[in-house]
């Protein structure tokens, strides 16, 4: 039994919010090794993307004369020599908020880019009992942003009734959309773009951290759903 009047499940993105970044300094470091400045549009186009999206967006943006299948190849690997230095690792304190939420009744899954084997079970199998026991992950590579999929598809809930928490604003475009719940933790680095992205969208709760997340934030959204001003 849920304790909040609307949201009936929270979905979560992991990498960036469940997990550190690793994909958009890996993408900064690819396209400034082919001469090319790092730009809002290059991280809307090629960060959140299907991976042979990106690589095909990678290789028009950098003028590669290769596929987006080598490409996003070629990406991947200048990934593994960022992951030397800055591994993924779980970001502090998420347990904290994942009991909180789990506390309200409401459903939680997370969702990413990778399968589940890489994104959930390795780096999150020690948080699965906050997780829908059914479906804790959902890989959504060939399907990003995964909005409607994951709302309609797997959970067949409203989309007024789900709250995605994500990093990126593309997400939380799609969510004005379609009129579901959107918590942001904006990237925060140095050369991302996401923070004012956001603004821009008009999103009303933003974090610098998902531990950030309050009980009391939960409650005023769950209250706006149900009024269907959480977007005005």
């Amino acid at each position: 039994m849920s304790n909040l009047k609307k949201i009936k499940l929270f979905a979560i993105d992991s990498d960036g919010v469940l997990l550190n970044d690793t994909y958009s300094p890996a993408i900064k470091n690819f396209v400034e090794k082919h001469n090319t400045p790092y730009t809002a549009l290059i991280e809307r186009h090629v960060w959140g993307s299907p991976q042979l999206t990106a690589g095909h967006n990678l290789a028009l943006a950098c003028k590669l004369p290769f596929s987006g299948e080598k490409t996003i190849a070629d990406f991947f690997e200048e990934r593994e020599k960022y992951l030397k230095d800055h591994p993924v690792a779980v970001l502090n304190n998420i347990e904290g908020t994942l009991s909180m939420l789990a506390s309200t009744g409401a459903k939680i899954v997370s969702y990413g880019g990778r399968n589940k084997e890489y994104s959930f079970d390795k780096f999150l199998g020690n948080y699965r009992g906050y997780f829908d026991k059914e479906v804790p992950y959902v890989d959504i590579n060939a399907f990003r942003p995964g909005v409607h999929e994951i709302v309609k598809e797997i959970f067949n809930y409203n989309y007024d009734e789900v709250v995605f928490i994500d990093d990126i604003n593309r997400v939380a475009e799609v969510c004005k959309d379609f009129n579901a719940g959107f918590i942001g933790i904006p990237a925060r680095m140095e050369h991302n773009f996401q923070l004012e992205e956001m603004k821009n969208t008009g999103v009303k709760f933003s974090f610098a951290n998902f531990s950030d997340i309050s009980l009391e934030t939960v409650n005023q959204l769950d209250e706006l759903m149900t009024l269907s001003n959480h977007w005005d």
